[in-house]
């Protein structure tokens, strides 16, 4: 691998995860792994290029549809690939379409950049990963036949003990806190090639006193009223988070994508500040 490479341009695809949520911006909006690693990317590389196309609740053949053909159509340098996590928690899920699903993923894209990125996404600990481990560890499987196939990278966060901390996790107990995106961005940062600047990202955070019986009761009938109520509602009438929304840098008026820039390469700043670079 290339020692501190230098790319000129990131595509990142994918659901909520690769979108940003939970790390929240005080505007509203979210930056996420993928925004602070371009951010990153952007420091070495005058002119360079960023893309993120994930939308929340996206299911592996949304985004073999809807996302795959526009990210090998930019002829990015690198391209994020990650999905099918949403399939696995779904109570009725076809691990066989999923995985055929994520193959055509990875073989149109393949081609269209020189560096593609897969992940073993992390697993917060608690009920929820247990019941749904052998998916989970299923579709690792074949994100990992995946890679060696197609000379793709894969990052394991699946095995980072940190990341299936809660205390990384935002309070709706799915997606990560602005210090767990901190981290999955180091662990790109560092499979691309590219020096560390957190050498313990995966290492267990401190130990601290559990939350006591009435604490953990409050959190969770906070958790069960704010978020796992509407999940469910989602699911039993068909809807998605998702629906009617695009990728951060796809126009829904003009059907397609578009690249954003750091007004200065020397300090790219938030990603929402950069500026757009052609349609």
């Amino acid at each position: 691998m290339q020692t501190n490479p230098t790319h000129t341009s990131l595509v990142a695809i994918g659901d909520s995860f690769t979108e940003g949520m939970s790390d929240l911006l005080p505007d509203g909006s979210y930056r996420g792994w993928a925004d602070l690693l371009a951010a990153r990317m952007a420091a070495r590389a005058p002119g360079f290029r960023y893309a993120n196309l994930a939308v929340r609740g996206k299911l592996i053949g949304q985004i073999v549809e809807e996302q795959v053909p526009v990210a090998a159509a930019m002829g990015a340098d690198v391209i994020t690939l990650v999905g099918g996590l949403n399939d696995t928690l779904r109570p009725k899920c076809d691990m066989v379409r999923v995985k055929d699903l994520l193959t055509e993923a990875v073989e149109r894209l393949t081609p269209a950049c020189k560096e593609l990125v897969l992940m073993r996404s992390p697993g917060r600990q608690g009920p929820v990963l247990e019941r749904f481990r052998p998916r989970m560890e299923e579709l690792f499987v074949h994100v990992e036949e995946l890679a060696r196939r197609h000379g793709a990278l894969v990052v394991d966060l699946y095995g980072a003990p940190s990341l299936g901390d809660p205390r990384l996790w935002d309070v709706d107990r799915l997606h990560l806190s602005a210090d767990g995106h901190r981290r999955v961005a180091e662990a790109v940062w560092q499979s691309l090639g590219h020096d560390p600047e957190d050498t313990e990202w995966h290492t267990p955070m401190p130990a601290t006193l559990p939350p006591g019986w009435a604490a953990r009761r409050v959190a969770d009938a906070r958790f069960a009223r704010q978020h796992l109520l509407p999940w469910i509602g989602r699911r039993l009438t068909g809807r998605s988070s998702g629906d009617g929304r695009t990728g951060a840098h796809f126009s829904a008026e003009l059907g397609k994508a578009f690249w954003v820039t750091p007004l200065d390469h020397t300090n790219p700043g938030p990603v929402t500040d950069w500026r757009q670079v052609g349609h």
